[in-house]
């Protein structure tokens, strides 16, 4: 796996703490704060920090490494389909509210005056040079596993059915195709590794171990409920949400509350709904609006067992991938 570059922008009020494949996560510099600024103590009783800053950069991986050149204006278009997916499924989406991990990105101090009456004294807390590109968000005990849910036959789970009929070991109906709608959404959990490991895919029953069948239960009929949901906004907006996969962690009450990243072009596969329906073709039918061209152009030109420094991208590859990803966000956000 190759090494992933330390963020080169040191953040005023924020202490850089690690870095993904994609995002860096930081903490208060101060923690009496929380975030560097004047309003309060941001230290929760066990010494955890309140809240985090999570900057999406724009970092593009594949095959469990980082490539370079970045795509320009991923982190912010990432982020801004994360907070739109954040507030539809706070309810925007006529559904009920799914509690989520944001926090108030702004903190109101004192004036000139002595007294916070104006909008002058409102102070954000995210720095101007990751505006547009990062969350301020609650801090949570994180769940160790990664909820998966498949709505449509593809990747390895096509791998999986030609070999022997299922998907993560759930059986599935003879005379499938590669990119058919499967007769219900399958939820398909990953145990999360520790730093540096790959993630392990497992049976349901063994996220009734890790974390008992109650909590068990509540992550699958959520991560379904969330997957229903997406599904459905999405092909509202001629697009196919073929798969996808979230997070969830608990808050300082022991509620379960949906993290990370959501339904952005990283965490979910995203296909042009009409391509889909006249396509003859796998690769007509799956005409993605995620990283696939990056895959697929890294699998073309890299030859497995893929150690040592990736290729560079062409620049063609790149300004694909961000017009596909700036398209995806201007179709599901049009009314």
């Amino acid at each position: 796996m190759t090494a992933i570059p330390s963020p080169s922008t040191e953040l005023a009020g924020w202490r850089h703490v690690y870095s993904g494949k994609v995002r860096d996560l930081y903490v208060p510099a101060d923690p009496s704060t929380g975030s560097g600024t004047e309003s309060g103590s941001g230290t929760e009783s066990g010494g955890k920090p309140e809240r985090l800053l999570v900057v999406a950069s724009d970092r593009v991986s594949a095959f469990d490494h980082v490539l370079s050149p970045g795509i320009p204006g991923k982190g912010e278009l990432l982020t801004t389909l994360s907070l739109w997916w954040f507030d539809q499924l706070a309810g925007a989406d006529g559904g009920r509210g799914i509690p989520n991990h944001l926090a108030a990105s702004h903190t109101l101090g004192l004036g000139a005056d002595g007294v916070a009456n104006t909008a002058d004294d409102l102070k954000s807390l995210i720095p101007d040079a990751v505006v547009g590109r990062a969350m301020v968000v609650k801090s949570l005990d994180m769940l160790p596993i990664e909820c998966v849910v498949r709505g449509y036959l593809t990747g390895s789970g096509w791998a999986e059915y030609q070999a022997g009929g299922t998907v993560c070991g759930i059986p599935l109906p003879e005379g499938l195709s590669n990119g058919d709608r499967l007769p219900e959404p399958i939820y398909t959990p990953a145990y999360k590794a520790p730093m540096g490991e790959h993630d392990e895919n497992i049976s349901y029953e063994r996220t009734v171990e890790l974390v008992g069948a109650e909590r068990a239960a509540e992550l699958r009929d959520l991560s379904l409920e969330i997957y229903t949901r997406a599904s459905r906004t999405a092909e509202a907006h001629g697009v196919i949400l073929a798969d996808t996969k979230f997070e969830f962690g608990l808050d300082e009450n022991g509620v379960l509350t949906l993290a990370d990243e959501v339904l952005t072009s990283d965490s979910s596969r995203y296909w042009d709904a009409a391509a889909w329906a006249d396509g003859t073709t796998p690769d007509e039918r799956m005409a993605s609006f995620d990283k696939q061209i990056v895959r697929n152009w890294l699998a073309a030109n890299w030859a497995p067992p893929r150690e040592g420094e990736p290729p560079a991208l062409p620049a063609d590859i790149v300004e694909r991938t961000a017009a596909r990803y700036r398209e995806l966000l201007e179709l599901l956000t049009s009314a």
